[in-house]
């Protein structure tokens, strides 16, 4: 007999009524460079469904062309069309609310270089003209570039933007600090906080809902995280499975005040429970 029930018990066969499946990536589908188990065979099965899968990642240490390299020498087929990132949500964010502004950018080198391709004037220096501060997720992170952004946090009362409020960044032993707990130091040194683009914003899933013309009733936001993935689907009004691959627990869904529609294992069980559909 079938299993349609998710980790809690509850019913989820209508999730093959779904037709956009908006996935999270680091902790969701793989893990550093490990690909996790079910992950191919789920996207495969959204295809042969009818269905079209988009990867919305609040990481903005990469660039869309670096992700699109990486999950191809995983073994997933993808293109530019199959993302939407933190990055690219900063830069429409700049774009409406800062055009033509001076950014400085605190982030990897790929996050700069995207926001310049994307036409965002950036510079990676404390130059007296700088109008916007931009903190990405940065893996490159010296003190240099931490001396440069509290030194302009400090000298005038500029608009401070970070591209996205993730505290840890899930690699193969562990955690380590992610773009909001980079800004959380700058805050205790400054007193500065930033306004937070990205995940749990709603914007990253409507926009991509929007582009496809998929209803919010046939949307799926799947993500390993509640105050981030989970979140954003819930302020998106679109249900949300939450896995256990990453940084959630089963203690946190059930003692935390942000409640995913269905809990699951992993990919592995999504897959398992559309394959089990009637083709």
């Amino acid at each position: 007999m079938e299993n349609t029930k998710d980790y809690f018990g509850r019913e989820a066969a209508s999730l093959r009524d779904k037709r956009l499946f908006l996935l999270d990536m680091d902790g969701t589908i793989y893990e550093e460079n490990r690909l996790f188990d079910g992950t191919v065979a789920l996207l495969r099965r959204i295809e042969e469904l009818g269905g079209r899968y988009v990867f919305i990642t609040n990481n903005s240490s990469r660039s869309v062309e670096d992700y699109v390299d990486k999950v191809r020498r995983m073994g997933i087929r993808a293109g530019r069309e199959h993302f939407f990132t933190s990055t690219q949500a900063t830069a429409l964010y700049l774009e409406k609310h800062f055009p033509e502004r001076l950014v400085y950018c605190q982030g990897t080198a790929s996050f700069v270089r995207e926001l310049s391709e994307s036409g965002i004037r950036v510079t990676e220096e404390a130059e007296e003209d700088v109008e916007v501060i931009l903190v990405g997720f940065d893996l490159e992170l010296t003190s240099l570039k931490l001396e440069k952004t509290c030194r302009l946090l400090q000298r005038r009362e500029l608009p401070f933007i970070a591209a996205n409020p993730d505290l840890a960044c899930p690699v193969s032993f562990g955690f380590v600090p992610d773009c909001g707990s980079i800004c959380m130091m700058l805050e205790n040194a400054t007193g500065r906080k930033p306004v937070y683009i990205g995940k749990p914003e709603p914007a990253m899933v409507n926009i991509v809902r929007e582009k496809f013309r998929v209803s919010a009733e046939e949307t799926l936001v799947v993500g390993d995280r509640l105050y981030t993935d989970i979140e954003a689907g819930r302020r998106a009004g679109v249900e949300t499975v939450c896995v256990l691959t990453g940084e959630a627990s089963e203690k946190d869904i059930l003692e935390g005040n942000i409640k995913p529609d269905y809990t699951l294992l992993g990919v592995r069980e999504l897959w398992e429970l559309l394959g089990n559909a009637s083709s």
